[in-house]
């Protein structure tokens, strides 16, 4: 085995084959950088992007609330004026059950003075 002789094709294979492995990982390498580079990118937009969201989801319930505030408020309104009215309502029912209860007493005391026909007896 001492004159073992390689061939030149085979030699050639083995260096191509190393150049070629040599190109490819820097070929990855590059491809991994560039990924990298654009996660990065990717990360910082969405960042913003959740960002201005949250932003504007903030103002829209802001305005929301204060819409259901003003709401609040006109139902509030109407309640009272419901009150009023039921208050005007009982007042009225009062008034017309004590002038019931006076004609009542004016029927049973002046009971007999009138006939049928309305001529006093």
């Amino acid at each position: 085995m001492e004159n073992v002789r390689l061939p030149i094709t085979i030699i050639g294979v083995v260096i191509l084959q190393i150049g070629g492995f040599i190109w490819w990982t820097a070929q990855q390498a590059a491809t991994i950088a560039d990924l990298e580079k654009t996660v990065s990118q990717l990360g910082s937009r969405m960042a913003i992007e959740d960002n201005v969201n949250l932003r504007r989801d903030v103002t829209e319930n802001s305005d929301d609330i204060d819409e259901l505030w003003d709401e609040a408020d006109d139902l509030w309104h109407e309640i009272d004026g419901m009150m009023m009215s039921i208050g005007a309502i009982n007042g009225i029912k009062q008034r017309i059950a004590v002038i019931e209860n006076e004609l009542k007493y004016i029927n049973r005391d002046h009971e007999g003075m009138f006939d049928m026909k309305g001529s006093m007896e």
